[in-house]
């Protein structure tokens, strides 16, 4: 039986004729999507994904008006003990000092001192060309890895190598919306990203802690939890409208440990960045969460590594992302309040990351 765990940052959905794996080449910095060899999703992939045994999600949620009560649902998946659960705090100069959260605390699990990064972009109809849906998140992660951003995780990883999480292969997967590999038209769950993942690392062979899978979707598309559809991304149904992405693992008997994060399209009310940043709100929506899930997965990669048990029960169980959500208000908007990091001439706008050595959110070791 396969086994999957999740931790969360807070549809289009025919009957299943197949979801469709393109398998790309390694990509630099700048590289335009490359075209690839589909590969069906296969029924076993699907099987895997149903035998999945899961746990509570650890959340991160949506902010500001969008989502209310979906962000009470999952506020409480934070605390991996019984806790208070507050509310995110504002960027504004009165809550100044909430930026020094509280260090994180080691519990004895893994981490990823390096590990390649493999994008998986999903395309309704096999369209939606990566940068008009996303961006260029591989071009940013490949940045991120080159810069000294990414030193902050230094002192939970037990490594100072540069360029130590390369960009590896991309796939594509094409499915056909609102049938989302089910026959009724309802949101994706985590149990079909789940079988997305085991497609493309059976295909390819890259498991383990050595390989880190993206799942991206496009606009329009909700995903939740599991089939009761209560806990999601879903910025069309506030009710159950819960969080932006998150990361987890699943460990198959056919293939072993598989690691992967999930990232809705983010430039919606509830999760985007704000307007007039550098690589523009779409692009550095994706990329703010994207590092979220990075930073939060090379440290946690078991959800049994660096988290928050320091006995503030407001913060208890926050992963290294979770405790720098801020939050800036533009008019009557609300959106994640970024810091920026350069690499050569390319300036990324995402949250800063909590330093235990600096006692605070920032944004160099």
């Amino acid at each position: 039986m396969a086994s999957s765990t999740w931790s969360a940052r807070t549809a289009f959905t025919a009957p299943v004729i197949g979801s469709l794996v393109a398998l790309a080449a390694m990509v630099s910095p700048a590289q335009p999507a490359a075209a690839g060899t589909d590969t069906a999703v296969t029924q076993a992939d699907r099987d895997a994904a149903r035998n999945a045994v899961t746990v509570q999600p650890h959340a991160l949620p949506v902010h500001g008006a969008e989502g209310s009560q979906g962000r009470k649902m999952v506020l409480g998946a934070h605390r991996r003990a019984a806790g208070s659960a507050a509310e995110p705090a504002s960027s504004s100069a009165s809550s100044a000092q909430l930026k020094y959260p509280a260090d994180l605390t080691y519990q004895g699990g893994q981490v990823l001192a390096t590990t390649e990064h493999h994008a998986i972009y999903m395309r309704p109809n096999g369209a939606c060309p990566i940068a008009a849906c996303w961006g260029n998140p591989e071009g940013f992660l490949s940045d991120l890895s080159r810069s000294e951003f990414v030193h902050v995780s230094d002192q939970y990883v037990n490594s100072t190598a540069s360029n130590r999480y390369p960009v590896g292969r991309r796939a594509t997967v094409s499915f056909e919306p609102p049938f989302n590999f089910s026959p009724n038209a309802v949101p994706f769950t985590d149990a079909d990203m789940v079988a997305v993942v085991h497609a493309v690392a059976s295909k390819t062979g890259n498991t383990g802690y050595g390989h880190l899978y993206h799942v991206f979707l496009p606009q329009g598309t909700d995903e939740c939890f599991d089939n009761t559809y209560t806990v999601c991304y879903s910025p069309d149904n506030l009710s159950s409208f819960a969080f932006c992405a998150y990361h987890g693992y699943a460990d198959f008997p056919d293939i072993g440990h598989v690691l992967y994060t999930v990232e809705p399209f983010q430039n919606v009310p509830g999760c985007s960045g704000p307007p007039n940043t550098p690589n523009g709100q779409l692009a550095d929506s994706t990329n703010s969460v994207l590092s979220h899930e990075f930073f939060e997965t090379i440290t946690d990669p078991d959800l049994d590594a660096w988290w928050n048990n320091g006995g503030n029960l407001d913060l208890n169980g926050y992963e290294i992302g979770d405790e720098c959500q801020w939050f800036a208000t533009f008019g009557t908007n609300v959106y994640f309040d970024p810091s920026y990091f350069s690499v050569g001439e390319r300036t990324y706008a995402v949250q800063s990351e909590y330093d235990n050595a600096r006692h605070a959110c920032s944004m160099v070791p």
